[in-house]
This record gives structure tokens, sequence and C-alpha cells, in this order.
């Protein structure tokens, strides 16, 4: 790294809470390097607290873009120029670029996750997922399977802050797709069972099973499974959570969030650079398969 830093090496970030276990400063780095690209990608813990500081700064030192990931998704518009359309549906943020002092918000969460499966081999369009959570990754999954040709998503959220935007969700995916979305609480663990029974693919799409809640998993036990099912996890750091680990024990097919979080940064890297993230090249280094 230290090599390719020159007087005009420009910076890309991410900022997030907690954040030392990301891989995107690696990804990144390593696709600079192949392409030759005088860029570097560093991460900073910056919660919702001092998330107005940085974006402050981040503009001032002329940043070139920066990454978001929670706590701070769904908070960022409000420091920002302009939201893309897929942000604003979408109410969170996760790339921002900075043009010339101008700070515009997207989303490629969505479009990571949905690139993921079908580099996966799975076919979710026309069939039911069942997903957990309503927050920044959640929220761009739900919208972009709707929009993208899911035929049914059921969502669960738990009775907190985040309720009223999986409300959000359920009413401007039924609106705007042609998707059938439906809310139920993840306290209720008999309609939990009963929609994973009637979907193809089951998705954790919140922190759970991810530092500090390494080891939990909404899914009490392997009942709540089935060999033929589809499941699939937004946390990659632990590679495999307990959720993965108790599917694979059932015989599902699994997935976890790496091949999110590659798609996600190709279409961010691109935003940026204006040019391709060497995909197969990456997915050697990072060691992503399936």
């Amino acid at each position: 790294m230290s090599e390719r830093i020159t007087g005009h090496t420009e910076l890309i970030g991410l900022i997030a809470y907690p954040i030392r276990h990301s891989n995107s400063p690696r990804m990144h780095n390593e696709a600079f390097a192949k392409l030759g690209l005088d860029y570097a990608y560093l991460a900073f813990e910056v919660d919702n607290d001092t998330l107005e500081d940085t974006v402050k700064g981040f503009r001032a030192m002329k940043v070139r873009g920066w990454n978001v990931s929670m706590p701070n998704k769904t908070v960022i518009h409000k420091y920002l120029d302009k939201l893309t359309p897929a942000a604003e549906m979408c109410g969170a943020v996760n790339t921002v670029i900075n043009d010339n002092g101008v700070l515009t918000g997207t989303i490629t969460d969505g479009i990571g996750y949905m690139t993921a499966l079908k580099d996966a081999g799975i076919d979710i369009i026309g069939k039911k997922m069942t997903i957990a959570g309503a927050g920044g990754a959640a929220t761009a999954i739900e919208v972009q399977a709707a929009l993208d040709g899911v035929a049914e998503i059921s969502i669960f959220n738990i009775h907190d802050k985040s309720w009223s935007r999986a409300e959000h969700n359920v009413k401007i995916i039924n609106e705007k797709t042609k998707c059938k979305a439906t809310l139920h609480s993840l306290e209720d663990l008999d309609d939990l069972k009963a929609e994973i029974a009637s979907s193809y693919l089951f998705a954790n799409g919140t922190c759970m099973g991810m530092k500090p809640l390494e080891g939990k998993t909404y899914i009490p036990d392997q009942s709540f499974l089935r060999p033929d099912l589809i499941v699939t996890d937004v946390v990659y750091s632990p590679t495999e959570t307990a959720l993965l680990k108790m599917a694979k024990e059932v015989g599902c097919k699994t997935m976890n969030g790496m091949g999110m979080m590659l798609f996600q940064g190709a279409a961010a890297f691109k935003l940026w650079t204006g040019k391709t993230m060497p995909i197969d090249y990456m997915k050697k280094i990072l060691d992503i398969h399936y």
C-alpha cells in the first residue's frame, strides 16, 4: 500500500460502528492495485453522534466518496445534498459520491444481494421469501427484490423504533411494485415458522450473529428449516453465523454476506472510479465460493 500512495492519491472510506471487522478496505484496495488506480480506502469508526462532523470533514477534504454502514445508513441523508431515487425509496444510504463538493447518496446493497443470489445460481424471481429485519440493508434487499420480480415477501421485525420503517417498506412495495408484501412480528415464532415453511428462501437482514451478537440467531431450532430451503445472511464476519451453521446441518443451501458485500462494493466502485471491479480476481482474493 505504501508504495502506491502519492501526492495525488484520492481517499475513499467507510464509516460505521463497529467497523474494524470489515473486509471492504481489503477488497477495494486490492481492486485499486489490480487496476493501477491511485485511490486508497480506509475504515473509520463513526456513529450517529459524530456523523455530521465526519461528513463536514469529508466534504472539506474533498474525499471522493465513501460507504456507509450501521448505524448511519438511515441518518446520513440529513447531511447530504441529493439522494438517488433508490435511496429515497429505501430511506437509506450506503454509498456517497462527492462531485466537486456536491454529496449524493445512493444505495447498492439491494443490487449487491440480488446479484450475489444470481451469481450463486439461486433464482428467486417469481417466488416467495421471508426476511428478518427492516434496517438499512434489509430495506434495500426488500425493495430491490420486489423491483426485480420476487412474487411475495414476508417481512418480520421486532417491535422497536424500526417497526415504522417496516410498515413503510410494506406500504411502498405494495404501492410501487407487483410484489405482495406483508409485515409480521418477529416475536411471533409460530407465524415465523409458518411463513418460512411456505417460502423458497429465508434471509437474515439484521446484524444478529455479528459481533457482539456472535452465536445468536432469531431461528430457535432446526424445525424451522427444511433441506430444500435457501438460507442467506447479510452477516459475513463471522463467515458462518449460527443461523448458517444450523441451516447447513439441516441440508439447506446457504449464502453468507460476502457475495452481497462484493457486488454492492463493485457497484460503488464503478460510481467512484468509472471502472469495473475485477470480480473474478476479487473472489479469489476474498475466498468467495458457493
